[in-house]
């Protein structure tokens, strides 16, 4: 573990943070998606597995603009988040009622993601670093969006799952 004296030390452990988060996510989605029986959910997880991909580019970029290096650190909380959406894959579920308890899962995520990129946005620009905000803000307004795409999902997904 590191020292943190400065905020930019602050910001890069962050960064890390999230750069580890992604990559767990791009591990985490296939499986989402294989087991939603929901055809919009499933195509909704694969499409997010590449928006993800393309967040955890732009996280290098930002640390090769800041000379560091991603690695090293490892995001406990979306180890926890992950495993939470496990243990709903392997629920023995209705389908309709498996896949309200994915996005339930998936919301989650994002909702940490949306936490974690917004503070490293308002760190950015306490640091002076504007092209590193407009980076994260297009990852922070993707994970909104992602969000909102959830919550229509879940608003016909639940309906089936209560006539279940």
């Amino acid at each position: 573990m590191t020292t943190l004296k400065t905020l930019k030390d602050l910001y890069v452990e962050q960064l890390k943070d999230l750069y580890s988060a992604e990559t767990q996510l791009v591990q985490a989605l296939p499986k989402m998606a294989a087991a939603a029986s929901d055809a919009q959910l499933k195509q909704g997880f694969k499409r997010h597995l590449d928006q993800t991909k393309v967040q955890v580019q732009r996280l290098e970029g930002l640390f090769k603009d800041l000379n560091e290096e991603p690695g090293g650190h490892t995001c406990k909380a979306m180890q926890g988040l992950i495993a939470e959406g496990e243990e709903m894959i392997r629920e023995d579920a209705v389908p309709a009622v498996k896949d309200a308890g994915l996005i339930a899962a998936a919301q989650r995520v994002e909702h940490y993601e949306i936490a974690g990129y917004g503070t490293v946005v308002r760190y950015a620009e306490v640091l002076g670093l504007p092209q590193h905000m407009t980076q994260l803000r297009t990852t922070e307004q993707e994970e909104k969006d992602t969000d909102l795409t959830l919550t229509s999902a879940a608003n016909t997904i639940n309906q089936k799952a209560a006539r279940a």
